[in-house]
């Protein structure tokens, strides 16, 4: 099987891609929305030399998917469409997402490949989000949070580690790996990369009720 990976920078597409690999699945693209107007990841705010410097250390190549800004459903959905249509052209039998539990996303996701000629794959589908979070942390992953949503937590968690300590400094509402939006995350070192990227914090911005802390590549 040939796959690609729908690959937001994030904790989850990176432990899904280990997750694959151990499975024997071939992940031979990484395949990334990107704000077109900011060059950076849609909704993380990972900047796109952060995202090109992670598909190098994971030894994937990187499919990025340009979105206007703003960007409707059917923008993304059109978009979205070419690229699984280019996929198939290509070889590719199947995408994989990293989605936890949300039955409504995974629901879309099925709905919209129906007769594409990719198959979805959920690699980490119905893994208890506690013990996901401390499988991951405890099996090498390293990732920072790049945007939190202040309706559920505070903004000082923007900037900070993905490890023990902020999983027992969340607040009990907050799912332990976010799958509800509460905050998303780069991932820059783990079992899924050659070498660790060298990464810096960056300047802090507030916008639209979304906290989101720059991360730049260290020089």
């Amino acid at each position: 099987m040939k796959a690609l990976l729908a690959w937001s920078s994030g904790k989850d597409s990176a432990w899904s891609l280990h997750v694959l690999r151990q499975g024997g699945v071939q992940v031979a693209a990484l395949l990334t929305t990107i704000n077109e107007s900011a060059d950076r990841v849609a909704m993380h705010g990972v900047r796109r030399a952060l995202l090109e410097a992670q598909a190098e250390a994971a030894g994937v190549p990187l499919r990025a998917i340009p979105l206007p800004w703003p960007c409707t459903n059917q923008d993304y959905e059109d978009r979205m469409a070419e690229a699984c249509r280019l996929a198939v052209a290509d070889g590719f039998d199947a995408i994989a997402f990293g989605d936890l539990f949300l039955r409504d996303v995974r629901d879309y996701r099925e709905r919209q490949l129906a007769g594409s000629g990719l198959t979805p794959l959920f690699p980490l589908w119905g893994s208890p989000t506690a013990a996901l979070a401390r499988e991951m942390i405890d099996g090498g992953l390293r990732a920072r949070l790049s945007c939190i949503d202040k309706k559920a937590l505070d903004a000082g968690f923007a900037g900070r580690e993905f490890d023990h300590a902020l999983l027992e400094d969340l607040p009990p509402a907050a799912d332990p790996c976010g799958e509800n939006g509460e905050f998303h995350t780069f991932a820059y070192d783990g079992p899924m990369f050659r070498a660790p990227l060298d990464i810096v914090g960056g300047e802090t911005r507030d916008i639209g009720g979304f906290v989101y802390a720059d991360l730049l590549p260290s020089l």
